[in-house]
């Protein structure tokens, strides 16, 4: 079985080389793709031009009919942004501390060794749901229970398979995660809000529900993506797992090299408050425009043989954490997870072999881009 991260064409590639651009419709509206890596870094620095006060459009699709809550820091621009920020990053820094780097190494290494035991395991919804659910609740501070709740909202958090809106139901269980706080305080993400200020006053509770709507949704299917296409690249190909284990060091760059490689957000929006022009491309006042992390994360100006999976590839200035002010909060968790799972792959597996396998495409009118699989069968060879 072929790994979907290089055994299809760059479906940016033509246009990023020849235009530094590409315009597809999303929900009806013409939207010009910025495609080259340096144009996107410089489109993500620059928030007067290109904007992300714009709630519930930023996502494409937008999110408009799926939620009600302006989702903190993501959608609005500094000054304002870095204030929310500080809000948050003490607990998505915790994916630094020791004690939370074990935890998630422990809980990959259980998962291993349960589906060490099976004849087959479903990565998608058996493995890499639990394990972003799981690994969530250590960051958050939040019991395990909570975890199960999680697993059982499928790989998006706001839809899942018939397209049908689990908005409601999640701001529904945010409210009353934010009650429980306010009522019998503790050390957890939700508890924190009611101790922190914004500027001098207590946050309210549409802006504790725009912090929770970014701490479920925001890396929720980039990491399942990520933990299921990992598998997939190893099982394809076989060397590079012997590789990593030849050096466990080398973890870290091939970690950088996955996330490059598997881009798990093909982009995101900016509103342009003025009318401006993208490379040819006249953008009317209030229209988007997107940065495609994952055309830059491909452009061979930047990333020699950038359609192979070089797991020693250094420097590596991908762009699949965004750029600028709005670079992800949770990159650092990210990292940590798949981090982990190198780790405990090497340490316990011998090899992986793929049973069968769905690709996941993200089908749009102007490109068709694999992204990691909807389901992906495999057998775990112990090591010997």
């Amino acid at each position: 079985m072929p790994c979907p991260i290089h055994s299809q064409p760059d479906p940016f590639g033509e246009a990023r080389r020849n235009h530094g651009i590409l315009v597809n419709r999303f929900q009806g509206e013409p939207v010009p793709m910025i495609l080259r890596h340096e144009d996107v870094r410089a489109a993500a620095k620059d928030w007067q031009t290109f904007s992300s006060d714009a709630p519930l459009r930023i996502p494409i699709p937008s999110e408009e009919a799926v939620r009600t809550v302006r989702q903190l820091p993501l959608e609005i621009d500094p000054p304002e942004h870095g204030d929310y920020r500080q809000i948050a990053e003490p607990f998505f820094n915790r994916a630094k501390l020791p004690e939370v780097v074990a935890k998630v190494e422990s809980l990959v290494r259980c998962l291993l060794a349960e589906a060490l035991k099976r004849d087959t395991i479903e990565m998608v919804r058996e493995f890499a749901i639990p394990l972003q659910s799981r690994a969530l609740a250590c960051l958050l501070n939040m019991p395990d229970s909570e975890a199960s709740v999680w697993i059982g909202w499928g790989t998006h958090v706001f839809r899942e398979g018939d397209g049908k809106s689990k908005g409601a139901a999640l701001e529904t269980y945010m409210n009353s995660l934010l009650d429980r706080a306010e009522a019998s305080p503790g050390d957890d993400f939700f508890s924190s809000l009611f101790r922190t200020t914004f500027r001098g006053r207590p946050l309210n509770r549409e802006e504790m529900l725009g912090f929770g709507s970014i701490m479920f949704a925001g890396g929720r299917d980039t990491l399942i993506n990520s933990i299921a296409g990992v598998i997939g690249h190893l099982s394809a190909s076989p060397t590079d797992l012997e590789f990593l284990r030849e050096d466990p060091r080398r973890i870290v760059n091939a970690t950088e090299e996955f996330f490059r490689a598997i881009s798990p957000v093909t982009h995101i929006g900016r509103l342009c408050p003025a009318k401006t022009e993208v490379h040819g491309v006249s953008v009317e006042a209030g229209a988007l425009v997107s940065l495609c992390f994952a055309s830059a994360n491909y452009d061979e100006c930047v990333f020699p043989a950038a359609h192979e999976v070089r797991l020693d590839r250094k420097p590596n200035p991908h762009v699949a954490f965004g750029f600028g002010p709005h670079l992800c909060l949770g990159a650092a968790h990210a990292r940590l997870v798949v981090r982990s799972l190198l780790k405990c792959l090497c340490e316990q597996v011998g090899a992986i072999q793929t049973i069968d396998a769905k690709e996941k495409v993200e089908h749009e009118e102007r490109y068709d881009r694999p992204l990691a699989y909807d389901s992906l069968n495999v057998r775990f060879i112990p090591r010997r």
